[in-house]
């Protein structure tokens, strides 16, 4: 059984209660695998980038096979901080990156889904990054009202045509390792370790000197080959792990 997000963004949680944490979420257009029901609570998998984690029951929006494969290619709403849709005629504010079937126009489940005017296209890579500035940081969130690191990029590379994993440690295994920072340039990605050699963060390089992440709120930084140097407090918040290239 396959499900789709019909609401502006559903929270992905950990486990199938309110009080646990945000992992992630799906954004409206998105699909999802139906693993198993538990409860009020449904234990799903992304189809976009296989994460997994539980939703509200109340929040779920089944959709027959035969339904889903009747869906065009979507396109991804570019306007920012979010899109209006009409959704039986009414006004619905969807966030940016959410997904739009069938040329604009698309009904499931007995609701017509229709964009409200003509979308412009895609921004470039800075163009996408920049918008996101001062962006608060949030646990799970992918959305110009609150996003996390992995969630920024993941974003940010989906209006490029790139589709990424989810957390920070799953990008890591994408892309093209650098040797040297002084090689990087705009869209390159660097990782961040804990003491434990885990990855726990990532941003985008706007060049060599440069980064662009998410951390208290999306921010522009310096790096070296030791991390990410604090604009305002100078000093090192981040130990740098390497350097990728996804494009």
């Amino acid at each position: 059984m396959f499900g789709i997000c019909l609401l502006p963004l559903v929270p992905l949680r950990e486990q199938p209660t309110s009080k646990s944490e945000m992992v992630s979420q799906l954004l409206f257009g998105e699909q999802y695998k139906v693993l198993h029901q538990q409860a009020d609570w449904i234990k799903v998998e992304t189809i976009n980038d296989q994460y997994i984690g539980w939703i509200s029951e109340g929040q779920a929006d089944f959709i027959e096979d035969a339904a889903l494969n009747e869906l065009e290619k979507p396109i991804f709403t570019t306007s920012f901080p979010h899109q209006l849709i009409k959704v039986d005629g009414l006004n619905m504010f969807v966030p940016f990156g959410s997904k739009i079937y069938n040329k604009r126009v698309f009904i499931i489940n007995n609701q017509k889904f229709e964009l409200d005017y003509q979308e412009a296209d895609n921004c470039n890579l800075l163009d996408t990054a920049m918008q996101f500035l001062n962006t608060a940081y949030l646990w799970g969130g992918r959305t110009p009202w609150g996003i996390d690191c992995s969630g920024y990029t993941q974003q940010v590379f989906a209006q490029q045509g790139v589709f990424m994993k989810r957390d920070a440690y799953q990008q890591a295994e994408m892309g093209q390792a650098l040797a040297f920072l002084s090689e990087a340039q705009l869209g390159d990605l660097a990782f961040f370790d804990n003491n434990e050699g885990k990855i726990t963060h990532v941003g985008i390089l706007l060049d060599n000197e440069t980064i662009i992440h998410a951390s208290g709120k999306v921010r522009i930084d310096k790096i070296d080959n030791h991390g990410i140097i604090h604009s305002q407090t100078k000093k090192y918040t981040h130990k740098l792990r390497f350097l990728k290239r996804i494009l």
